[in-house]
Protein backbone atom coordinates (compact mmCIF):
# COMPACT_ATOMS: atom_id res chain seq x y z
CA UNK A 1 0.00 0.00 0.00
CA UNK A 2 1.65 3.45 -0.94
CA UNK A 3 -1.19 6.79 -0.53
CA UNK A 4 -0.39 10.27 -1.01
CA UNK A 5 -2.99 12.31 0.84
CA UNK A 6 -3.11 15.81 -0.23
CA UNK A 7 -4.10 19.11 1.74
CA UNK A 8 -6.50 20.19 -1.01
CA UNK A 9 -3.63 21.95 -3.13
CA UNK A 10 -3.49 21.97 -6.61
CA UNK A 11 -0.57 22.97 -9.12
CA UNK A 12 2.96 23.94 -7.86
CA UNK A 13 1.45 23.62 -4.13
CA UNK A 14 1.39 19.67 -5.28
CA UNK A 15 4.56 19.59 -6.97
CA UNK A 16 6.23 17.60 -4.25
CA UNK A 17 3.26 14.93 -3.94
CA UNK A 18 3.36 14.46 -7.42
CA UNK A 19 7.35 14.31 -7.88
CA UNK A 20 6.58 11.38 -5.39
CA UNK A 21 3.89 9.83 -7.23
CA UNK A 22 6.08 9.93 -10.22
CA UNK A 23 8.73 7.97 -8.53
CA UNK A 24 6.66 4.93 -7.11
CA UNK A 25 4.24 4.30 -10.02
CA UNK A 26 4.79 1.59 -13.41
CA UNK A 27 5.05 3.89 -16.20
CA UNK A 28 3.58 1.58 -18.26
CA UNK A 29 -0.17 1.77 -16.73
CA UNK A 30 -2.74 4.29 -16.76
CA UNK A 31 -4.11 6.30 -14.19
CA UNK A 32 -7.55 6.15 -13.25
CA UNK A 33 -9.04 9.35 -11.91
CA UNK A 34 -12.30 10.05 -9.45
CA UNK A 35 -13.49 12.60 -9.98
CA UNK A 36 -17.16 11.93 -8.38
CA UNK A 37 -16.94 13.81 -4.93
CA UNK A 38 -17.79 17.02 -7.34
CA UNK A 39 -21.47 17.82 -8.20
CA UNK A 40 -21.51 17.24 -12.20
CA UNK A 41 -24.12 19.90 -12.55
CA UNK A 42 -21.91 22.42 -10.56
CA UNK A 43 -18.51 20.96 -12.25
CA UNK A 44 -18.79 18.68 -15.45
CA UNK A 45 -16.81 15.85 -15.32
CA UNK A 46 -15.10 17.10 -18.79
CA UNK A 47 -13.47 19.99 -16.94
CA UNK A 48 -12.26 17.99 -14.00
CA UNK A 49 -10.38 15.74 -16.86
CA UNK A 50 -9.05 19.03 -18.55
CA UNK A 51 -7.66 20.37 -14.97
CA UNK A 52 -6.47 16.66 -14.35
CA UNK A 53 -4.64 16.68 -17.57
CA UNK A 54 -2.78 19.60 -16.36
CA UNK A 55 -2.49 18.66 -12.67
CA UNK A 56 -0.49 15.69 -13.51
CA UNK A 57 1.21 16.66 -16.95
CA UNK A 58 4.67 16.41 -15.48
CA UNK A 59 3.90 12.22 -14.21
CA UNK A 60 4.85 10.18 -17.03
CA UNK A 61 1.73 7.78 -17.81
CA UNK A 62 0.32 6.75 -21.21
CA UNK A 63 -3.11 7.63 -20.33
CA UNK A 64 -5.58 9.46 -17.76
CA UNK A 65 -8.48 7.55 -17.88
CA UNK A 66 -11.67 8.85 -16.01
CA UNK A 67 -14.81 7.23 -14.62
CA UNK A 68 -17.87 8.87 -14.35
CA UNK A 69 -20.05 6.75 -12.10
CA UNK A 70 -19.41 4.59 -8.50
CA UNK A 71 -21.34 1.60 -10.16
CA UNK A 72 -18.29 1.73 -12.83
CA UNK A 73 -16.01 2.53 -10.62
CA UNK A 74 -16.68 -0.79 -8.61
CA UNK A 75 -16.85 -3.12 -11.39
CA UNK A 76 -13.14 -2.24 -12.24
CA UNK A 77 -10.24 -3.93 -11.90
CA UNK A 78 -8.13 -1.73 -10.39
CA UNK A 79 -4.95 -3.70 -10.81
CA UNK A 80 -4.89 -1.97 -14.46
CA UNK A 81 -3.81 1.35 -13.43
CA UNK A 82 -0.86 2.70 -12.04
CA UNK A 83 -2.55 4.44 -9.44
CA UNK A 84 -6.08 6.03 -8.51
CA UNK A 85 -6.42 9.76 -8.64
CA UNK A 86 -9.67 10.74 -6.47
CA UNK A 87 -10.46 14.58 -6.13
CA UNK A 88 -12.03 16.63 -3.70
CA UNK A 89 -15.42 17.95 -3.67
CA UNK A 90 -18.22 16.60 -1.27
CA UNK A 91 -16.34 14.30 1.50
CA UNK A 92 -20.02 12.92 2.66
CA UNK A 93 -20.96 12.11 -0.77
CA UNK A 94 -17.59 10.74 -2.00
CA UNK A 95 -17.97 8.29 0.90
CA UNK A 96 -21.42 7.26 0.68
CA UNK A 97 -21.29 6.96 -3.41
CA UNK A 98 -18.14 4.97 -2.53
CA UNK A 99 -20.30 2.53 0.43
CA UNK A 100 -23.44 1.90 -2.11
CA UNK A 101 -22.19 0.97 -4.76
CA UNK A 102 -19.81 -1.45 -3.85
CA UNK A 103 -16.32 0.71 -4.80
CA UNK A 104 -15.40 1.00 -1.42
CA UNK A 105 -14.32 -2.57 -0.99
CA UNK A 106 -12.96 -2.82 -4.59
CA UNK A 107 -10.79 0.12 -3.52
CA UNK A 108 -9.34 -1.53 0.00
CA UNK A 109 -8.79 -4.61 -1.95
CA UNK A 110 -6.87 -2.75 -4.55
CA UNK A 111 -4.65 -1.00 -1.71
CA UNK A 112 -4.43 -4.02 0.11
CA UNK A 113 -2.74 -5.52 -2.91
CA UNK A 114 0.24 -3.07 -3.33
CA UNK A 115 -1.83 -0.88 -4.97
CA UNK A 116 -0.98 3.33 -5.19
CA UNK A 117 -3.87 6.03 -4.83
CA UNK A 118 -3.22 9.76 -4.99
CA UNK A 119 -6.34 11.53 -3.25
CA UNK A 120 -6.80 15.10 -2.77
CA UNK A 121 -8.64 17.22 -0.12
CA UNK A 122 -12.23 14.56 0.18
CA UNK A 123 -10.22 12.06 -1.65
CA UNK A 124 -7.56 12.37 1.40
CA UNK A 125 -9.63 12.44 4.51
CA UNK A 126 -11.79 9.27 3.18
CA UNK A 127 -9.02 7.45 4.15
CA UNK A 128 -8.48 8.75 7.71
CA UNK A 129 -11.01 7.33 10.58
CA UNK A 130 -13.54 9.17 10.33
CA UNK A 131 -15.04 11.99 7.99
CA UNK A 132 -16.99 13.81 10.50
CA UNK A 133 -13.69 15.61 10.98
CA UNK A 134 -14.77 17.48 7.88
CA UNK A 135 -18.19 18.55 9.25
CA UNK A 136 -17.08 22.56 9.66
CA UNK A 137 -16.20 22.37 6.10
CA UNK A 138 -18.69 20.15 3.59
CA UNK A 139 -21.97 19.75 4.41
CA UNK A 140 -24.16 15.99 4.72
CA UNK A 141 -26.51 16.75 2.32
CA UNK A 142 -26.52 13.32 1.75
CA UNK A 143 -27.60 12.12 5.41
CA UNK A 144 -24.42 9.93 5.45
CA UNK A 145 -24.52 7.89 9.02
CA UNK A 146 -21.63 5.44 8.32
CA UNK A 147 -18.66 8.19 8.71
CA UNK A 148 -15.94 5.50 8.83
CA UNK A 149 -13.53 5.57 6.11
CA UNK A 150 -10.79 3.18 5.14
CA UNK A 151 -8.45 3.73 8.44
CA UNK A 152 -5.34 3.63 6.48
CA UNK A 153 -3.32 6.13 9.31
CA UNK A 154 -3.88 3.99 12.22
CA UNK A 155 -6.70 5.45 13.75
CA UNK A 156 -5.97 9.05 12.43
CA UNK A 157 -8.47 11.43 10.97
CA UNK A 158 -7.43 14.02 8.26
CA UNK A 159 -8.24 17.48 8.48
CA UNK A 160 -7.38 19.06 4.95
CA UNK A 161 -6.66 22.80 3.82
CA UNK A 162 -5.63 24.03 7.80
CA UNK A 163 -4.23 27.13 8.16
CA UNK A 164 -4.35 28.33 3.96
CA UNK A 165 -6.49 31.67 3.62
CA UNK A 166 -8.94 32.35 0.66
CA UNK A 167 -7.69 35.51 -1.09
CA UNK A 168 -11.18 36.19 -1.40
CA UNK A 169 -11.35 37.02 2.32
CA UNK A 170 -10.03 39.67 4.85
CA UNK A 171 -7.24 39.04 7.54
CA UNK A 172 -9.84 38.97 9.66
CA UNK A 173 -12.21 36.63 8.37
CA UNK A 174 -9.80 34.26 7.59
CA UNK A 175 -8.89 34.09 11.61
CA UNK A 176 -12.30 33.48 12.24
CA UNK A 177 -12.41 30.78 10.09
CA UNK A 178 -9.06 29.15 11.32
CA UNK A 179 -10.48 29.61 14.92
CA UNK A 180 -13.88 28.08 14.04
CA UNK A 181 -11.79 25.00 12.64
CA UNK A 182 -9.12 24.67 15.38
CA UNK A 183 -12.28 25.02 17.80
CA UNK A 184 -13.73 21.75 16.08
CA UNK A 185 -10.83 19.76 15.67
CA UNK A 186 -9.94 20.09 19.53
CA UNK A 187 -13.51 18.53 20.14
CA UNK A 188 -13.07 16.07 17.76
CA UNK A 189 -9.69 14.69 19.25
CA UNK A 190 -11.33 14.89 22.63
CA UNK A 191 -14.27 12.47 21.39
CA UNK A 192 -13.28 10.84 18.39
CA UNK A 193 -9.55 10.60 18.22
CA UNK A 194 -6.33 11.75 16.91
CA UNK A 195 -6.39 14.29 14.07
CA UNK A 196 -3.54 15.42 11.61
CA UNK A 197 -4.19 18.87 9.84
CA UNK A 198 -2.15 19.67 6.79
CA UNK A 199 -2.16 22.58 5.10
CA UNK A 200 -2.53 22.94 0.91
CA UNK A 201 0.61 22.28 0.16
CA UNK A 202 1.38 19.35 2.62
CA UNK A 203 0.71 15.37 2.01
CA UNK A 204 0.90 12.80 3.85
CA UNK A 205 3.07 9.65 2.31
CA UNK A 206 2.13 5.91 3.53
CA UNK A 207 4.39 3.46 2.44
CA UNK A 208 3.17 -0.14 3.90
CA UNK A 209 3.84 0.48 7.56
CA UNK A 210 5.75 4.01 7.43
CA UNK A 211 3.73 7.44 7.43
CA UNK A 212 5.46 10.65 6.85
CA UNK A 213 4.63 13.89 5.72
CA UNK A 214 5.75 15.75 2.53
CA UNK A 215 5.70 19.16 1.53
CA UNK A 216 7.30 23.01 2.27
CA UNK A 217 5.04 24.08 5.47
CA UNK A 218 3.85 23.38 9.00
CA UNK A 219 2.04 20.64 10.01
CA UNK A 220 -0.46 19.67 13.19
CA UNK A 221 -1.64 16.61 15.36
CA UNK A 222 -4.16 17.61 17.44
CA UNK A 223 -4.84 14.50 20.47
CA UNK A 224 -7.08 14.74 23.59
CA UNK A 225 -8.01 18.14 23.08
CA UNK A 226 -4.48 19.61 22.57
CA UNK A 227 -2.62 20.52 19.52
CA UNK A 228 1.16 20.42 18.51
CA UNK A 229 2.68 22.06 15.25
CA UNK A 230 5.48 20.02 13.59
CA UNK A 231 7.77 20.99 11.26
CA UNK A 232 7.92 19.28 7.94
CA UNK A 233 10.78 17.17 8.16
CA UNK A 234 9.47 15.45 11.05
CA UNK A 235 7.74 11.59 10.60
CA UNK A 236 4.39 11.74 11.77
CA UNK A 237 4.22 8.00 13.16
CA UNK A 238 6.24 4.77 12.26
CA UNK A 239 4.26 2.42 12.75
Amino acid sequence: MQLILCGGGSGEQNALANQKLNEIIDHTKPILYVPLAMNENDNPYDCCYEWIQGELSNVYIPSIEMIRSFEDLASKNLQNYSAIFIGGGNTYKLLLGLKQSGAFNNIRDYINNNGIVIGGSAGAVIFGYDIDIISNMDPNDVNLTDTKGFNSISGISIFPHYTNKKSELTEEENAVILNNFTNSIIKFSQTIGEVIAIPEEDAIYVNGDSIEIIGTRPYYIFKNGMVKEFEIEAKVIKK
